[in-house]
C-alpha cells in the first residue's frame, strides 16, 4: 500500500487478496490504526508468488528494506551485546558485536548483563590469545604489536604459529561459550598439578587462577532442562495498544539470554501479530533454534514452520505447551513481556511530564516529541555541509540524521548556507508528512529569522515550533531564542531543560564535524594521489592499505614503493618524483 507520493505504508500477503482488502475496508471505527493507514493510501501494488511460503519470505524482506510505517517492526527495548567467533577467517578472532549476520560465524549471547559479556571476554583473551587486530585477512607486519609482547596474541601477522594449535584455541573458545567448560577445566587442573610437581609455585598459581577466574567470571546460566536442546521461548503481553514481546534463550538446556521488544498500535489481531512478529525476528538473521515455545498459535503456523526448518536445515517445532515445566518457561517470558510494558510505560511517563514542563517553560504550541537540530560546519565557507540531527522522546533517533552540502554557495554565508539546507529539508518532510514538532537552529536572532522565513515560505509557521540556542559568552550562559520575543529565555545552567538542548545542539555538532573530517580526509587523498599518471582507485587502495597512510607513502623509498603488490619500479619512480618535486 503506498500514498500519494509512491511512499510505501504497508506491506502484507494474501491467499485472497480480496477477502484481506474488504477485512481492512469493514474494520471497526476503534481500530483507529487501521482507520489512519486507509486514510493515506491512493495506490495497491500486488506481487505474484508460486507459493505462501514464497510470499511469506518476500513479505519478511520488504518489510526490513522499506521498514513500513503501519507494519510490525521489532523494535528492541535494549541493544544486547553477543560474542562472535570468526570461525570462517583464516586466524579466526573472537570479539564483541551488537548484530548478528548471516555470514558462517558463530555468535553466543545476547547477554543480559554487559559488564559479564566484557569479563567473559578478557577473561578468554587471557586464556586463550587469539589475535585481535581487524578483518578477515591478517596483514603482514615487520614487528608484533604490544599483544604479542605481553603473551596475548600468538602473532600470526608477523610469525608463523602452530595451526593446529591455534584451532584447540578456537575449539576450547566455542565449548566454554557453549556451556561445556568441564573439559577445559579439567585441562587447566593437569598443568596446574604438573607445574606444582615440578615446584614451578608461580605458574601453577597462575593456573588456579586461571581455573577460579572461569568458574566465577562468566555469565551465570540457569539449568533449565536436562535434554540439553535449543528453545527460544516467546512471551506476549498485549495491553491498551502496545504489545510486548519477551524472547528467553536457552542453549544446551540452559539459560543464556533474553531480549525484549515492543511494538506500538499495530495492525490485526494477536494471532496475526505473533506470526508477524516470528517472521520478522527470524528472517532478521537470528539463530533458529530446534525448539519455539510460543504462548498461544500463531496464524500460518505450518507454513512458519516450514520456513524455520529451511532456515535452520533441519526440524523445527513450533509449540504451545498447556502444562509442566515447559508452561512455566513460557509464563517466565510472559512475566518478562509484562515488566518490558511497565518500564516502558514508565519512561514514556517520565518523558510527558518532561515535554510539559518544557513546553511551557519556551511556550511551544505542542509537545516537544520529535526535535531536529541544525548545525552548519565549515572552514572559510569551502566544503560547507549541514548536519541535521533527530531526537524523539528525548532519545536519538540516528536513522532520521542527514548531512546536506551545500550546493548554491560558495563564499562564507552562514545565513544563506543555512536557509538552503532548511529549505531542501522542511520540503522533504513536508512532503512525507514526518514534521518535527520543534526545531532548533545553532545561533541567536539573526539564525532564528532566517528559520522563521523559510518557515513561512513553506507555510509551515504554524506546524513547526522554532528556538534558537546561542552559545555561552564571558559567563552569561546559554540563551534560547524564540520567534517573537525580544529577549532570550534564561535558563539556569543545572536546568534539565537546558542540558537537554544543550545535548541535542552538541550530537549536530559531533554528527556535522566529523563527516566533514572524513570529507576533507577523502579530498586530500583524492588531490595527492589521483594526480599521479597510473594511480587508479585500485592501486591507491593498496598503497593504503600497505603503508597504512598518505604520510607513510610520502616518506617511503623506491624499494619499498617497488615492493608493493601492483607497483613494480617505472610506477615507483613516478611516484617518488611526483612527491619529491
Amino acid at each position: 500500500m503506498e500514498d500519494s507520493h509512491g511512499k510505501i505504508l504497508y506491506v502484507g500477503k494474501a491467499r485472497d487478496l480480496r477477502k484481506r482488502l474488504a477485512s481492512y475496508a469493514a474494520a471497526p471505527a476503534k481500530q483507529s490504526k487501521t482507520a489512519a493507514l486507509l486514510s493515506h493510501v491512493t495506490a495497491i501494488e500486488t506481487i505474484l508468488t508460486h507459493t505462501e511460503k514464497e510470499a511469506l519470505i518476500l513479505e519478511a524482506s520488504l518489510i526490513k528494506k522499506h521498514r513500513p510505517k503501519y507494519n510490525v517492526i521489532l523494535r528492541d527495548d535494549k541493544n544486547y551485546p553477543l560474542i562472535k567467533v570468526t570461525v570462517k577467517d583464516a586466524w579466526p578472532r573472537l570479539l564483541m558485536t551488537r548484530r548478528r549476520i548471516r555470514d558462517g560465524a558463530r555468535y553466543f549471547g545476547p547477554y543480559s548483563s554487559i559488564s559479564a559479556m566484557w569479563k567473559t571476554l578478557r577473561l578468554l583473551h587471557s586464556l586463550f590469545p587469539l589475535r585481535r587486530c581487524k578483518g578477515k585477512e591478517v596483514k603482514k607486519r615487520s614487528r608484533p604489536c604490544l599483544n604479542r609482547q605481553i603473551g596475548q596474541c600468538l602473532a600470526p601477522c608477523c610469525e608463523n604459529p602452530d595451526r593446529e594449535k591455534y584451532q584447540h584455541m578456537v575449539d576450547n573458545i566455542i565449548m566454554v561459550l557453549e556451556g561445556s567448560k568441564k573439559k577445559v577445566l579439567q585441562n587447566l587442573r593437569k598443568q596446574m598439578k604438573a607445574a606444582a610437581e615440578n615446584l614451578y609455585f608461580e605458574e601453577a598459581a597462575g593456573f588456579r587462577d586461571q581455573i577460579q577466574a572461569l568458574e566465577k567470571t562468566l555469565e551465570k546460566q540457569i539449568v533449565v532442562a536436562d535434554h540439553r536442546r535449543d528453545q527460544d521461548i516467546f512471551g506476549f503481553v498485549h495491553k491498551e495498544n502496545s504489545i510486548a514481546v519477551a524472547v528467553i534463550h536457552v542453549r544446551k538446556g540452559r539459560v543464556s539470554g533474553q531480549q525484549g521488544f515492543w511494538v506500538n498500535k499495530p495492525i490485526g489481531d494477536d494471532e496475526q501479530i505473533l506470526a508477524h512478529v516470528l517472521n520478522q525476528y527470524y528472517s532478521d538473521a537470528h539463530e533458529v533454534p530446534r525448539d519455539i515455545l510460543l504462548p498461544f498459535t500463531p496464524d500460518d503456523r505450518e507454513l512458519l514452520t516450514e520456513r524455520f526448518s529451511d532456515l535452520k536445515k533441519g526440524t523445527v517445532v513450533l509449540h504451545v505447551p498447556q502444562r509442566g515445566n515447559l508452561k512455566k518457561l513460557v509464563n517466565m517470558a510472559q512475566k518478562n513481556g509484562e515488566q518490558i510494558l511497565a518500564d516502558r510505560q514508565k519512561k514514556l511517563q517520565s518523558w510527558q511530564d518532561f515535554s510539559a514542563v518544557l513546553q511551557n517553560a519556551l511556550r511551544l504550541t505542542k509537545s516537544p516529541d520529535r526535535i531536529e537540530c541544525l548545525d552548519i560546519s565549515n572552514i572559510g565557507g569551502e566544503k560547507a555541509v549541514g548536519a541535521l540531527v533527530s531526537f524523539f522522546n528525548g532519545e536519538k533517533d540516528s536513522k532520521k540524521y542527514r548531512h546536506y552540502k551545500i550546493k548554491t554557495l560558495d563564499g562564507p554565508d552562514d545565513y544563506g548556507m543555512m536557509a538552503e539546507v532548511l529549505k531542501r529539508h522542511l520540503k522533504r518532510k513536508k512532503e512525507e508528512n514526518d514534521l518535527p514538532d520543534l526545531l532548533m537552529v545553532d545561533g541567536g536572532k539573526g539564525q532564528l529569522n532566517v528559520a522563521v522565513n523559510i518557515l513561512a515560505s513553506l507555510n509551515l509557521s504554524t506546524r513547526i515550533d522554532l528556538v534558537g540556542i546561542a552559545k555561552e559568552k564571558k559567563s552569561e550562559g546559554e540563551k534560547l531564542y524564540r520567534p517573537g520575543r525580544k529577549n532570550p529565555i534564561l535558563l539556569p545552567g543545572h536546568s534539565p531543560l537546558l542540558l537537554l538542548l544543550m545535548r541535542v545542539r552538541d550530537e549536530s555538532h559531533r554528527y556535522g564535524i566529523t563527516f566533514h573530517r572524513k570529507w576533507r580526509r577523502r579530498e586530500t587523498l583524492r588531490s595527492e594521489l589521483d594526480q599521479i599518471s597510473g594511480i587508479g582507485p585500485g592501486r591507491k587502495k593498496i598503497l593504503l592499505a600497505k603503508l597504512g597512510s598518505l604520510k607513510r607513502i610520502k616518506e617511503a623509498s623506491l624499494a619499498e614503493l617497488a615492493g608493493v603488490e601492483g607497483i613494480g619500479p617505472e610506477l615507483a619512480k613516478q611516484i617518488r618524483a611526483y612527491f619529491d618535486d
